[in-house]
């Protein structure tokens, strides 16, 4: 049987996405590149915001009318929410819970019949794995959250935390390398509270994944920047296969808002944090998310969050105006800003973190690092050239180029930055060139 596997959203649904490939292909069954040619097809979709909402339902459609045959699957935390909504959807056979995601290919083994269905639906397009260039894959180590931020659905979605065992994770970093792998990222809704309800933490997962196994990179998720169990930054002093980058989601810099967020961080707690991870890690890279526009943000509170992003510097913010989002306290709250107020307040973030992106590259001008190749396209301007990107160990986007015949895909080198491109990207030069 033929599956194609589509997600929106967060890097936990994409780490969801490489589980069932793997479940599926040791099944029989096959992972394919394109919808239509498949005779099931799976939306893992994504509700964190009402935009989400509607992308999801927008990806549904789109993927029927590319195969009106092939039987539509639909998961994820639009499904969880609305599951009579979603079941409406025009071409939708199939809508399983979070709960029942794990277990997803038994699911459909069972309620769709998998191995009594014909011959592929539409078979225009060769059926071969979907990742042919494997360079990074996304792990997920526990699911669900137990906090209550009033923004988020997640917490509703996902339900409580439950984590899988060091052994089973450290199990599968083993596979992905073998499968050529050479970076794995630990995804999950909360990875800082990671171990909780088995009586271990974060901390002794990556040590675990250092000490047994020999995978190149270890990177780590968004961390909410409380949970961390104590000594956690001395791991990066100890192997440089730990990737030195870390999204802490700070999403305002005024204590005010952030206690109307319900978040467990204040500023001064966040900047502490952030400095010891400087203080251990000379070349981390600290990047984070932001709303701007929350219910009831003052001018006043707006200019303490630019402050405080102008105190901490970071090398890239996700940044989002603040939309309801039905089934939070946040959507019920009072003193909803206009758009054109949260408009306004974007475009000055917006200024302020494409100026510290710069300047993060900038210091990172002219020194040797190390980067996985991950893509190649060719150079208009020069035939006999290819142009690589991939990234720094601390998740700096990097470019070279290479004569044709030089094959650098899913391989890690040296590199040294010479320049800036578009203010966003290093350009530099292979030691070998």
């Amino acid at each position: 049987m033929n599956v194609y596997l589509a997600s929106l959203g967060c890097r936990l649904n994409e780490a969801e996405l490489l589980t069932w490939s793997k479940q599926f292909e040791s099944r029989g069954h096959c992972v394919v590149p394109t919808a239509s040619s498949a005779q099931v097809v799976v939306l893992n979709t994504c509700a964190v915001t009402q935009n989400a909402t509607r992308s999801s339902q927008q990806a549904a459609k789109k993927l029927h009318s590319q195969n009106p045959k092939a039987k539509l699957v639909l998961t994820g935390c639009f499904a969880d929410l609305e599951p009579q909504r979603v079941q409406q959807l025009t071409g939708v056979d199939l809508v399983l819970s979070n709960k029942d995601k794990d277990h997803l290919v038994e699911h459909l083994e069972k309620e769709i019949d998998l191995h009594a269905m014909p011959e592929a639906a539409m078979a225009l397009e060769p059926a071969v794995p979907s990742s042919p260039h494997r360079t990074r894959a996304f792990i997920k180590v526990q699911d669900g959250c137990r906090n209550q931020c009033t923004f988020c659905i997640v917490t509703v979605a996902r339900g409580e935390e439950r984590s899988r065992t060091i052994a089973d994770v450290v199990t599968e970093v083993r596979d992905l390398h073998v499968r050529g792998y050479q970076e794995v990222v630990l995804t999950g809704v909360h990875i800082g509270g990671y171990g909780a309800d088995l009586g271990v933490n974060l901390k002794q997962l990556v040590s675990a994944i250092l000490e047994e196994t020999s995978i190149p990179r270890i990177r780590i998720g968004s961390l909410e920047p409380w949970d961390l169990p104590p000594g956690f930054f001395q791991l990066w002093q100890q192997s440089d296969r730990l990737c030195p980058h870390f999204h802490l989601p700070l999403q305002s810099g005024s204590d005010s808002v952030i206690k109307r967020m319900a978040r467990r961080c204040s500023v001064a707690e966040y900047k502490a944090l952030v400095h010891e991870a400087r203080a251990r890690l000379p070349n981390v890279n600290i990047t984070t998310d932001l709303i701007v526009g929350f219910p009831g943000e003052t001018e006043e509170e707006f200019l303490q969050t630019t402050q405080t992003l102008l105190e901490i510097g970071f090398g890239h913010i996700h940044i989002f105006s603040y939309s309801p989002r039905e089934g939070t306290p946040a959507a019920r709250m009072r003193a909803q800003l206009p758009k054109k107020t949260k408009k306004a307040r974007s475009r000055v973030v917006h200024q302020l973190a494409s100026r510290m992106k710069r300047e993060t590259l900038e210091t990172h001008l002219h020194r040797s690092t190390q980067v996985l190749w991950e893509t190649r396209s060719a150079d208009p301007n020069a035939p006999d050239t290819i142009r690589w990107t991939g990234y720094t160990s601390n998740y700096l986007r990097a470019e070279v180029k290479t004569p044709a015949n030089q094959d650098l895909q899913n391989t890690i080198t040296g590199f040294t930055p010479v320049e800036i491109l578009a203010g966003e990207r290093l350009f530099g030069v292979l030691p070998s060139i």
